[in-house]
């Protein structure tokens, strides 16, 4: 009897026990700071994991990449200076462009902002592609071998169109100020280089000759340097902005004409 009476307060404490394991096992909740998962056990199998995620705190996109100002797309007009930074080449005139004919088409595709303070103050990096065309004003015909680069005057054909093109590979290395973690409400300031290698160049010529519309495309290196490095400076408010470029590195091989540095300028839409 006395042994019954002991052993019947461990048979009805493990029953609770085992009853209530049975219940917490019916329904568990795991709570991951956002993220809360449910697990339903019926008869020892699990049936179903269904996953809650909470609502999104404000800032969270922030977090993921700090709000860069880089991927996006820009529209800029080119200028091309001397090493005196103005317009005036002298004999080289052929290195007077055109600019409302000279464009740059800037397609940013990769960003990513280090912070120094907050989401506010970063070094923004990334990866672009960069369009560039030199407009010529009269119709000039570029030659080049390996000693030298010049242009001479077309008088038998006239010309619509008549551009040097030039295709770069980018990276950027800024330091940008921001006065919001989101940057659809944020005033933005970004200066710094953005470095290119040339992936190939050629030169697009459209006219008229005896009445008949012609096109040309030639391919070629042209002189052109192999590598380029711009200042630039960009500044907007959420998705729009501006920027400037200026090229700290000669814009064709010096051995073979003169230095020419283009001058960029326009609008940015960021993504």
């Amino acid at each position: 009897m006395k042994t019954s009476l002991f052993i019947l307060p461990i048979i009805l404490s493990s029953a609770i026990t085992f009853g209530q394991e049975e219940k917490k096992q019916d329904t568990t909740r795991v709570n991951l700071k956002k993220m809360e998962i449910l697990i339903i056990d019926k008869s020892g199998d699990l049936d179903k994991i269904d996953t809650i995620d909470a609502a999104p705190e404000e800032g969270t996109k922030s977090k993921r990449n700090y709000e860069a100002h880089w991927a996006g797309l820009d529209m800029g007009f080119n200028v091309m200076m001397n090493n005196s930074m103005n317009t005036d080449f002298g004999a080289y005139d052929y290195w007077e462009n055109d600019p409302a004919r000279s464009m740059t088409w800037n397609l940013n595709i990769l960003e990513h902002k280090f912070r120094i303070a907050g989401p506010y103050v970063g070094i923004t990096t990334g990866l672009g592609f960069s369009f560039t065309q030199l407009a010529f004003r009269d119709n000039y015909v570029l030659f080049s071998n390996s000693d030298t680069l010049f242009a001479v005057v077309d008088t038998v054909n006239t010309y619509s169109k008549n551009k040097l093109r030039a295709n770069y590979l980018t990276i950027p290395l800024l330091i940008e100020f921001a006065t919001n973690a989101d940057e659809d409400k944020s005033f933005y300031l970004a200066a710094g280089v953005v470095g290119g290698v040339r992936l190939s160049s050629k030169v697009k010529r459209e006219g008229e000759f005896d009445g008949k519309n012609f096109k040309q495309q030639e391919k070629g290196v042209y002189g052109l340097n192999p590598f380029k490095l711009d200042a630039t400076v960009r500044m907007g408010y959420g998705s729009w902005g501006a920027f400037a470029s200026y090229s700290l590195m000669p814009l064709f091989d010096t051995d073979k004409t003169v230095e020419v540095y283009p001058l960029t300028f326009g609008l940015s839409l960021n993504f």
